[in-house]
């Protein structure tokens, strides 16, 4: 499943059958891990977010993701998010992704998890540019222990240019 996918999907409460919300981001770690949801609706001057931990989720698909219940909703600073898939400063969409010898691959353009396996990253879709995703298509690099997120690119090995694969899916923007 890809993250850009989810963004949107309605959240609801399966105790009440309720709609919480809709996913507006995802929080990441370092290590590659998804450790919540955001929930849309932060304030224009507030520095706290709605957020779901993984481990309240009790089950995601195509159309909507479901929470335990209410209470599973938590506000927490925006600050202590380390890192995020689509907005804010330590977002990874968008990021360079460059080998440790200086060659860039490209820029990310979506993320990859297995939900078979649960809030691993599994890989990431890198885009060369407009034109080059629709000659030759974006490239997915799967992830690897030692890539790291740095403020300003994902720092992968030497020959990842090597692993790259041809994307999953089709170009959607």
């Amino acid at each position: 499943m890809k993250l850009q996918d989810m963004i949107g999907l309605a959240v609801f409460d399966v105790e009440d059958g309720k709609q919480i919300g809709k996913i507006h981001d995802f929080m990441l770690t370092a290590d590659w891990r998804i450790t919540g949801i955001e929930l849309e609706g932060k304030g224009l001057f507030s520095s706290h977010v709605k957020m779901v931990a993984w481990d309240d989720i009790v089950a995601y698909g195509e159309d909507a993701i479901m929470i335990r219940n209410q209470q599973a909703v938590r506000k927490t600073e925006a600050h202590d998010i380390q890192h995020t898939y689509l907005l804010g400063p330590g977002k990874l969409k968008d990021l360079s992704v460059l080998t440790e010898e200086g060659l860039m691959l490209g820029h990310i353009s979506d993320v990859y998890f297995d939900q078979e396996m649960g809030n691993n990253i599994i890989g990431l879709e890198i885009s060369d540019g407009f034109v080059s995703d629709i000659i030759e298509g974006r490239k997915w690099l799967p992830c690897t222990e030692d890539m790291s997120i740095g403020e300003n690119a994902v720092m992968v090995p030497p020959l990842s240019e090597q692993r790259l694969e041809k994307a999953i899916y089709s170009v959607n923007g």
